[in-house]
């Protein structure tokens, strides 16, 4: 973005020549919040942004294991629930994830327009609700009601959450924030993983008792994770977009004065600014022209990230259970605790991995772990087949593999965060989400349910060979598409439709000063 002079380190100012107030939709702005975020050190303000928001993928893995854990307890005579084995694995784990693609959709439109504070703050709260209520279910179609109200919430999280954690936090520390936090949700599978061994054992809990107080955890980890949540900010680059330019300047002179303090030392002045013409909203119809028309290979690389994690991480964590006990005869009370060590594995991979894709760059780091997590695969696939495995060493090789696909997964959402322009970017986080989750929870149990559970060791190699050809096809796509994003303002990786709007409008006295980011 060319510089064009500062305010004082106060960043916004109204444009003169462009004829709008700044606050209110229609006008023309030039602000230098952008640049002011961006060179912020790292600080206790971006913690509580990462506490506050980073946390809910915890409830998404906590929520999604324990389900598939308490599966047969919830079946089983006495539990309170009339409901078979077959319903909760089956109609259950498709509606919530039917929901998820819905609320997704539907927040993501909703965060675009009415703002991310406001969406992050009603998804956890349908997401709460819904789990509460799940907690005191007495039939099969409250049950599944709920479950789909869950994923409904959890849903609109991913598009509310991600949106806000990459307009808020240093372009330089951008990659590996998002990674962690897309990681996190590893944590919260080991939890639910550990809490149901826990929870279901009748020494502790009665049948009818324990799978509720499972639930219920939920909802007070969420409760705490609200409370947090309250405190943190708006976008400031929604809000001046949205007309509310001295809102966002007052928000971004907070942070910076709380920084000052909290260094001793005064910031350096912002050097780069913006020229945008504000809008209320923007329509299904230019979003849509925006992802495929103007950026065609970036939605196609989204999709071809999105579609490749799901069918790997389908092909292994699917059937994962059935494998070890058809094939291994580990008994079906333990697998919970190989899903632990399979779960720290995912966890390790964004953690340790996150900061090279800032430092080595976005290409070579997704292309890399997308193409290295199928290869590993096809290997596994291969030593499997050959009888050289045991539960042990099966559970290693899977950890190892997705060691390095869970780096590639998370850097799937971090990727069509970054890359769209920002009006468009938390609808555009929903459609590839959608799409990756529906190829995943709809697509991914179609094909490898017959393979996995017929006990045929060439079938379960063969779903292991699909998921490991579509993550390596996904890696080649990314060698060439990939956008180097990293360290790079988000309006200079993908220009905002707002700039384009100021630089084509007669009153705005010029072209805009931000870059074409296509």
């Amino acid at each position: 973005m060319a510089a064009i002079g500062h305010d004082g380190g106060q960043g916004g100012r109204r444009d003169g020549a462009g004829g709008g107030t700044g606050n209110g939709p229609g006008g023309t702005i030039t602000t230098e919040v952008p640049a002011r975020l961006d060179r912020l050190p790292w600080s206790r303000w971006h913690w509580m942004i990462v506490i506050g928001l980073g946390t809910v993928w915890i409830l998404d893995g906590l929520e999604v294991t324990v389900v598939g854990n308490i599966a047969s307890r919830l079946s089983e005579p006495g539990s309170g629930l009339p409901i078979t084995d077959a319903q909760v694995t089956g109609m259950a784990a498709a509606l919530y994830v039917a929901g998820a693609c819905t609320g997704a959709l539907v927040f993501g439109w909703l965060t675009d327009r009415y703002g991310r504070k406001r969406l992050f703050l009603i998804t956890l709260g349908v997401y709460l609700t819904a789990t509460a209520l799940t907690a005191i279910s007495f039939a099969a179609w409250w049950f599944f009601l709920f479950r789909f109200l869950t994923g409904f919430g959890i849903g609109g999280e991913y598009a509310a959450i991600n949106s806000a954690i990459d307009e808020l936090i240093p372009s330089k520390y951008r990659g590996r924030v998002d990674l962690v936090i897309n990681g996190s949700f590893w944590l919260g599978a080991m939890g639910g993983s550990l809490l149901s061994v826990l929870m279901l054992n009748t020494n502790f809990f009665a049948l009818n008792v324990g799978w509720r107080l499972t639930f219920a955890l939920g909802v007070v980890l969420g409760l705490v994770i609200l409370l947090v949540r309250r405190n943190v900010p708006e976008s400031p680059r929604w809000m001046f977009i949205h007309g509310r330019a001295e809102g966002a300047d007052e928000l971004v002179a907070a942070a910076e004065r709380r920084i000052e303090d909290e260094t001793g030392r005064r910031l350096p002045e912002p050097d780069q600014a913006i020229t945008i013409r504000t809008r209320k909203s923007t329509g299904f119809v230019e979003i849509a022209r925006t992802l495929f028309r103007a950026y065609p290979r970036r939605a196609f690389l989204g999709l071809a990230l999105f579609i490749g994690q799901a069918f790997l991480y389908n092909a292994i964590t699917f059937g994962f259970g059935s494998i070890l006990v058809k094939f291994f005869g580990v008994p079906s009370g333990n697998t919970g605790y190989y899903f632990t060590v399979i779960a720290f594995g995912n966890f390790l991979g964004p953690l340790l991995l996150s900061r090279l894709f800032d430092t080595v760059g976005r290409r070579p780091m997704i292309s890399g772990t997308y193409i290295l997590s199928g290869a590993l695969l096809f290997i596994t696939a291969w030593m499997f087949g050959n009888g050289w495995l045991n539960a042990t060493t099966m559970t290693a090789c899977w950890c190892v593999v997705l060691f390095f696909a869970s780096a590639g997964a998370s850097a799937a959402y971090l990727t069509v965060s970054e890359v769209f322009p920002m009006e468009t970017r938390a609808l555009a986080i929903a459609f590839f989400y959608a799409i990756g989750t529906a190829a995943g929870g709809i697509s991914g149990p179609l094909i490898f349910s017959d393979l996995t559970a017929s006990g045929v060791v060439a079938d379960t190699a063969l779903a292991f060979s699909i998921g490991a050809t579509l993550m390596v096809a996904a890696g080649l796509v990314a060698l060439f598409l990939a956008v180097p994003a990293e360290r790079r303002p988000l309006e200079d990786v993908a220009e905002p439709l707002s700039a384009r709007a100021a630089a084509t409008s007669p009153s705005a006295g010029g072209p805009a000063t931000g870059p074409a980011g296509g």
